[in-house]
């Protein structure tokens, strides 16, 4: 009988920073500018994504500043799951918390990125750069195909 994965043992606030770094699939949805309305409280994704993502690889180019660079961006750490909502459906971090299994496409189960380019949960080729968006003009790009 084989030893259940940290994933299915631990809570995310258990596990250690290696085993939390290694939950994100890299899809850099989170990487996304997203509105709110203030109304509904209801997330809208554009297809606009932070001038730091290296978009073919899905990586953070400033991962250890991004903060201090980005004052908006959204930093996931062990115990501080309040900003789950921001992320989307399939962010690792919120299916955990949600109680919910990984995924068969995520680089954890299927051994590597493939299978998650493969069914198309990733921002590579869909994105253009904040450096080109005006801030004013965001609702422009506002896509449903986030899930």
């Amino acid at each position: 009988m084989s030893e259940l994965p940290f994933w299915e043992q631990k809570t995310l606030s258990e596990m250690t920073r290696s085993e939390w770094e290694s939950l994100c699939d890299g899809c850099g949805k989170c990487c996304l500018h997203k509105l709110e309305d203030d109304t509904s409280g209801e997330m809208y994704y554009t297809r606009v994504v932070c001038r730091y993502l290296e978009q073919k690889q899905c990586r953070c180019t400033v991962y250890t500043k991004r903060k201090k660079l980005v004052p908006t961006c959204v930093v996931m750490e062990p115990g501080e799951l309040d900003n789950l909502y921001f992320m989307p459906s399939t962010c690792a971090y919120r299916v955990l918390a949600e109680g919910k299994g990984l995924p068969i496409w995520h680089p954890l189960i299927a051994g590597d990125r493939k299978a998650m380019i493969a069914s198309d949960n990733t921002i590579t080729g869909k994105v253009i750069s904040d450096e080109f968006v005006h801030e004013d003009g965001l609702e422009e790009h506002i896509v449903h195909w986030v899930k």
